[in-house]
């Protein structure tokens, strides 16, 4: 489910793509992460308009401290090489779907 996010790839896979990216700063032992992964998973094969990524905060301790996630799970929404919006916690599908189209 979406593309693994490393340090090393962040800009290539999400500052420098061509669609909005939805990035998913998890843990694996995160109860509310695990309740999202199917969610998310939902979004990607529904919609071709974006790209859904996931960070794993443990293994990717840098890039989470880069941009202060200080719970999981937090969702960035990157359009243009920026950040544009941000959620934390968990969101149900319609949620999602209004966090990604009122940007």
């Amino acid at each position: 489910m979406g593309m693994h996010i490393t340090y090393g790839g962040f800009e290539s896979q999400v500052l420098k793509a061509e669609k909005p990216v939805l990035v998913d700063f998890f843990a694996t032992w995160c109860g509310p992460c695990k309740m999202l992964a199917p969610v998310l998973e939902g979004l990607e094969s529904s919609r071709d308009d974006i790209l859904v990524g996931k960070v794993d905060v443990d293994q990717e301790a840098a890039l989470a401290r880069q941009f202060s996630i200080s719970a999981v799970p937090t969702l960035l929404l990157f359009k243009d090489g920026r950040e544009v919006k941000r959620s934390s916690g968990f969101l149900a599908k319609e949620a999602l779907e209004r966090f990604i189209d009122e940007v």
